[in-house]
């Protein structure tokens, strides 16, 4: 180790102002700056980057192509997320502006549909082709401040961190709040205890909803009076909040004077006359299922998800770039054994899944189920045809 020269670049030390001494040896001020200029300049690129003008933004139809290819169906759900997601980075881009007399409110979203329909997997589609912070988290861990369990403000601290704690990429963010309706009002009348788990999470949320100055918690989980806290801005952060709200038709068809009583029943329950009942879904219906009034005043933006059909299934089963299909294909390929789906074996997969009631979500267990055995003697077969009843295999 020569104490008289940088270790970097060579100069000695009557050539530059200073040399700083490290284990094993020294640097220049200029070796510095420069290491300095490639670790910011390589932070910018691999960070969040959203576009720096309207005509770097990919429009809703192009958003809405991209989810196309992963996620099936759901057309309204998937053309209002766009729209909203779209709206969303015009804002940044406005809030940019100095000279702007108008300012922007955001529009949060809601999304309602049954269990396995795809809101979470919409989120995480969505995540893929955005450039700012993404986080998904569950409103079933939320409690009322002071009660076993995690404040409202944990959900910033998983943006934080998405964020590599970066306040000002975090206020550019999209959180995706998951079973929002776990956290409905328990009693049709305001509560005059405490809701640990439903009303008082709501109150809780709306400050964050609707854009103000909050303290988180750098590792999230409880305040303590004595903990540093990270103030973050949630104006420009875009909340898509995501619930099957089971027991909804019901509170739709209540409204509309439509109740199933006698002889329609068999009518109303049917998968055309589902859907006509969820088109006309609104706030008062959510009101009615126990989210308080402040919070749908924060969410605009009421979306549903179609109950799938079989032929939505079966689609959902071979169509998307991961499909079930492909990933079994895959997975088997790895042993050098070539398996084959008949349409047969697919519409029978999809039967037994829509018998548990399980959605779209259930197909992969059944699947799993079907292929148990194959998969138990892998290697053993070099090609494997799955019929309708799973016996025929061929060496």
């Amino acid at each position: 180790m020569n104490s008289n020269q940088c270790s970097f670049c060579g100069r000695k030390r009557n050539e530059v102002q200073m040399l700083i001494s490290g284990q094993n040896g020294f640097i220049c001020e200029n070796c510095i700056e420069q290491a300095h200029a490639i670790v910011k300049d390589s932070s910018v690129k691999t960070g969040f980057s959203p576009a720096e003008n309207i005509e770097e933004l990919k429009k809703p139809k192009e958003i809405k192509g991209f989810l196309d290819q992963y996620v099936i169906g759901q057309d309204q759900a998937k053309k209002q997320l766009s729209i909203a997601v779209y709206n969303h980075y015009k804002r940044l881009l406005h809030a940019q502006d100095e000279n702007r007399e108008v300012e922007l409110e955001k529009s949060n979203i809601i999304m309602i549909g049954e269990t396995g329909t795809g809101k979470t997997l919409l989120a995480k589609t969505i995540a893929r082709e955005l450039n700012v912070p993404f986080c998904i988290v569950d409103a079933t861990i939320l409690t009322e401040a002071g009660y076993v369990g995690e404040d409202v403000e944990s959900i910033l601290s998983r943006l934080l961190m998405v964020a590599d704690y970066d306040v000002e990429k975090a206020e550019r963010g999209i959180v995706f709040i998951d079973e929002i309706d776990k956290i409905a009002r328990k009693s049709d009348n305001p509560s005059i205890t405490r809701d640990v788990s439903g009303e008082g999470v709501q109150q809780g949320l709306l400050k964050l909803l609707e854009g103000s100055i909050v303290n988180v918690p750098p590792q999230g989980g409880r305040k303590h009076p004595d903990q540093k806290y990270i103030q973050v801005n949630t104006q420009n952060i875009l909340f898509i909040a995501g619930g099957a709200f089971d027991g909804i038709k019901e509170i739709i068809e209540r409204r509309m004077n439509k109740q199933a009583i006698g002889f329609s029943a068999e009518k109303i329950n049917n998968t055309n006359e589902d859907e006509y009942v969820l088109t006309n879904i609104n706030a008062i219906d959510l009101r009615s299922f126990g989210l308080i009034p402040e919070l749908l005043g924060r969410f605009p933006i009421i979306t549903y998800l179609d109950k799938l059909t079989k032929e939505t299934m079966v689609r959902i089963m071979k169509e998307p770039k991961n499909s079930i299909v492909n990933q079994f294909i895959e997975l088997f390929k790895m042993d050098g054994t070539d398996l084959t789906f008949t349409d047969a074996a697919i519409e029978k997969i999809v039967e037994e899944t829509i018998e548990k009631g399980l959605g779209a979500r259930g197909l992969r267990g059944t699947t799993e189920k079907v292929l148990e055995d194959y998969m138990f003697s892998i290697g053993e077969e070099k090609e494997i045809i799955l019929t309708e009843d799973n016996i025929f295999v061929k060496n």
